[in-house]
Formats: structure tokens, sequence, C-alpha cells
């Protein structure tokens, strides 16, 4: 089956080359010899679910539901393991020369009830996620979207309120997988549809989610498991004993502290990619004591970046810089003078915010990340030699994210980034965007969001993004300490290509991707 891809560098896109070529098999990185092959049953260990979850794709966090889901629909983008953004449920896609007029036109594909997708579908999916009254924690990802409209039953338009040369890596975004409309043009996100390989046999949140493999799914290479359970195993030590006892056949995030025992137990493989993901802890920036810029910088020189990255981490990542813009990004700027660990430096801004001493809470929980319980624990320790009391409150890990996220004001999070720049910041520190998680409102950064985004010339876009990096850093509200490596383990059961580096579980999508060997 032979499968259109767009694939222009960013340069080439804004000059209006487009280029089509045949997609295959994702080559092997060399572990895995095997041809994918049919058949079988897959168990997933996975992290992240909660009693809370539901299919509604506005409400999706990281967990079982977006690995499901991303085998049961598809986008009109997905991202390849070289970190393009190839065409999926649609057939190719076209800028205008400004980059504000986007078209993506579809493939002949069919939901798994035997309807045909169509542009309709495709219109509902993302205007799901927009307007005033949407529940979408996406919706600031699309506030540059003026308008969405059907062009003909196999073409969608999306007009833009200024050039976005990234505009096409959004759509991959987890959130907007394309589900069917109903004939008011809402969402039908309940009928459990989607255009993927499976479809959803049964769904208990919080336990389990049991997907079965369609027969007539229009990706020839790809849905090779009969059916996939999805378990939710917060604990990380309980999801490694799933593995070691064989009632799973797949974790990610396995604890790094136990994970020299697994890398010696024969039988299994450490599959281990660098990406975007970093682990943050967000300050209410616009409450006491957070709003005080010294205060927020006390903190950020009050953290052992490499006592974390060590000790929590043991290597696999690397020092982060209160910026969510990863060495992986394309504009990272590596030359920001960074944040170490400092108490003198802590005190001093601390007297800078008329104060001697400091005394906070942070609120963690395993379900936050793996070893954010560890983490804050360290910081603890070191924030104490600056004069700051830092207490730690354990949270429970069930409905950590609908609980305690974006609801206390000094909390863990996590995140697996964003392959463009423009797409971690709008969705994360742009003033009043869903999940600005430091509640963070920053003038400069703000204008400049918007200009980087239309600019088409390469270098005043590079410095633009540079600038905001830095704006970040110096006067955001999140302490962002380190990157983190993308970790899951698999037993020699399980064969796979080449590994997509944009998020674990091969960019969400191993239930697609892989086989049993």
């Amino acid at each position: 089956m032979t499968i259109s891809r767009f694939t222009p560098t960013r340069r080439g896109l804004l000059a209006g080359a487009a280029a089509i070529a045949a997609a295959g098999l994702i080559l092997p990185r060399g572990a895995v010899a095997q041809e994918p092959k049919r058949g079988g049953s897959v168990r997933i260990g996975h992290s992240g679910g909660a009693t809370s979850d539901t299919l509604d794709p506005a409400t999706f966090a990281a967990g079982p539901v977006v690995t499901a889901m991303l085998a049961v629909c598809n986008n009109l983008v997905e991202i390849d393991a070289k970190g393009d953004a190839v065409p999926e449920l649609a057939e190719s896609y076209q800028p205008d020369a400004e980059a504000k007029i986007w078209t993506f036109r579809l493939r002949d594909a069919q939901f798994s009830d035997g309807r045909k997708v169509t542009a309709k579908d495709v219109v509902a999916s993302f205007n799901h996620h927009r307007g005033e009254d949407t529940k979408s924690g996406a919706k600031g990802s699309l506030e540059q979207v003026v308008d969405i409209r059907a062009d003909g039953e196999n073409a969608v338009v999306f007009q833009l309120a200024s050039g976005n040369a990234d505009f096409a890596y959004l759509t991959s975004d987890y959130h907007f997988i394309i589900m069917p409309a109903n004939d008011d043009g809402t969402l039908n996100w309940q009928s459990q549809l989607g255009t993927g390989g499976y479809t959803v046999e049964d769904f208990e949140p919080g336990v389990r989610i049991t997907l079965k493999r369609r027969d007539d799914y229009w990706k020839a290479d790809r849905a090779w498991f009969d059916d996939v359970s999805l378990l939710t195993i917060n604990d990380p030590t309980a999801r490694q004993n799933a593995l070691m006892t064989g009632e799973v056949d797949i974790i990610n995030s396995p604890d790094l502290a136990t994970l020299n025992l697994l890398q010696r137990r024969p039988g299994l493989e450490l599959v281990e990619v660098t990406g975007t993901a970093h682990y943050t802890m967000p300050m209410f920036s616009d409450q006491e004591p957070f709003n005080d810029v010294n205060v927020r910088l006390a903190l950020k020189y009050a953290i052992d970046r490499q006592e974390v990255l060590d000790k929590v981490l043991r290597g696999h990542g690397q020092i982060a810089n209160d910026s969510p813009i990863a060495p992986a990004n394309r504009y990272y700027a590596a030359d920001l003078p960074q944040h170490s660990y400092d108490p003198d430096k802590a005190r001093y801004y601390l007297k800078q915010a008329g104060m001697e001493n400091l005394k906070v809470q942070i609120s963690a929980a395993d379900a936050a990340s793996v070893g954010a319980l560890d983490m804050v624990q360290l910081f603890q320790q070191s924030a104490s030699a600056a004069g700051i009391d830092l207490s730690v409150k354990r949270e429970p890990d069930d409905g950590y994210w609908s609980n305690v996220w974006l609801k206390k004001p000094f909390s863990v999070s996590y995140w697996n980034g964003r392959p463009t720049e423009d797409d971690m910041f709008s969705l994360v520190y742009a003033r009043g965007a869903e999940w600005n998680e430091s509640h963070w409102d920053n003038e400069e950064f703000n204008r400049l969001l918007i200009q980087a985004r239309g600019e088409l010339d390469e270098d005043r876009r590079a410095q633009m993004y540079h600038r905001m990096q830095a704006l970040v850093s110096e006067d955001g509200g999140t302490i962002i300490p380190i990157f983190v490596n993308y970790i899951d383990v698999i037993t020699d059961k399980i064969g796979h290509g080449e590994i997509a580096s944009n998020r674990f579980l091969d960019g969400w999508k191993a239930v697609e991707r892989w086989w049993l060997a």
C-alpha cells in the first residue's frame, strides 16, 4: 500500500516547496531483525491512569487513555521516528505562501462502523477544542485558528490569524484525534469510533482498557496485535514486578532506582530515547509569595539539579534551565546562563523580596512522574541551606491530575514536551492558556509568541525563540530542573522498528507500530 507523505523542511515549506514520497515500514534501529507479523495478544502496564479518565479527547492527560485512543483513532498528521510531520489521515497538506491558510486533503478511510470519514468529521474534531464553552486543555493551541471549513467532502481548510510554519506539527497533538461528527456538527466522542486499527472492547477508568484489531484498517503495515490490554499500574515498583512476573509484556516509565536490575534480567530490553520530556514544578505566579519574581528566582537557585539528575534519573537525562525547550528542539538556546545550585544567590533573591526566610509547601505524588517524591525531598534538603523551609505534601496517586495539578499553588508536573517551540509555549506559557500551570503572564513573551509564529526569516525567528526561552527561565513561574529520557521496558516477545523520540511508548504509537516477535 502506498501512502503519500509531505515532508518538507520548514525552510522549504515557507518557500512553497512540497515533496511526496512513498511510505514503508519504519526501519529497525538495529536491535530487532524480525519482520512484523500479525497475531497474538499484548499487555501493557501503563502509568498515569485514573478513575476520572474519560474518552473525551478534550480531557486527555498522559496515560493509558492516550495510548489507547491513538490506536483507535488517527490524527491528520503524525510524527514519525525521524521527527518529521507526515500525513496520516490526511493524504497530503499544503500551506499558502504566507503559511496562513493550510489545506489538508483526506485519504479514503472509514470509521470502524463502516462510515467514510469526511471533512465534516475533521471540522467537528477540531472545533471540539475551540470556543468559550470547551473543556479542552488544548484550547490554547488553537487560539491562532480563525476559521476551519470543509472544502467539499475530502478537504479541510484552516485559516490562521497569522502565518505559522509549524502548523502541521500542531495537528499531530494527541488531543486532535479525528472522531465522527453528530448531525448538529458537534463531536460524537461517546461513540468510541475512530479510523485507527483498533476498536474499544472494554473501558474501566483507572483499571484497564481492552482493544481489538479491526481487519479493514487502511494502513496495511500497522496494527499487528489481535488484541491489546492496557492496565493502569501507577506505582512504578508494581509496574516492574508485573513485567518480571509475566503479567505484562511492556511497561513505560520504569523505576530508575532499580533499572539496573531490569537491565541484567534475561529476556528484557530497555527502549530509551532522548527527546523533549521534562519535570516541572509550577508556582502560581499571581499568588503570594510566588508573585514576586525574586521568590521564584530564589527557589530556582535552591535546587541542586545535578543531584536530581544523578539520584532521581540515575543519569538518564540532562540538566534543564527552567525553560521547556529541550536540546532536541530546533531553536534550543544552549547559551543561556545556567541556573546552578547556589544557596547564597538564593538568599540574595530572598532579601531582594524583603525576606530572610521562606516557608512554602509543594504537592507531589508518584503519579506526577517517576521519582517525583524523591525529587522534592532532595529539593527540600538543598533549599534548607538557603533559608527555605519547603514542606512536602504527598498527594493521592489516583486523581492527581484532576484534583491537584492546576489547582494547588505549588506542585510537581510532567510534560512530554512538543515537537515545536510554538506549540509548547502556546499550550503552557501563553497568557490565558488552559494549561498555563504557573498562571504566568509576561507581556513581552506574549508579543513575541505571535511574532515568532508568523516570522518567515529563520534567523529572526531563532532570535525570538531564544529571547522567549530567556524570559521563561528568568521571569517564569516554573522550575524545570531536568530533561528526562523516555524509557520503556519490553520482553523479548515484542518486536519494533526505529523508535520515535517525541514521547514514550514510541510516540504513544506502540500499539499500532509494534508486534509479537
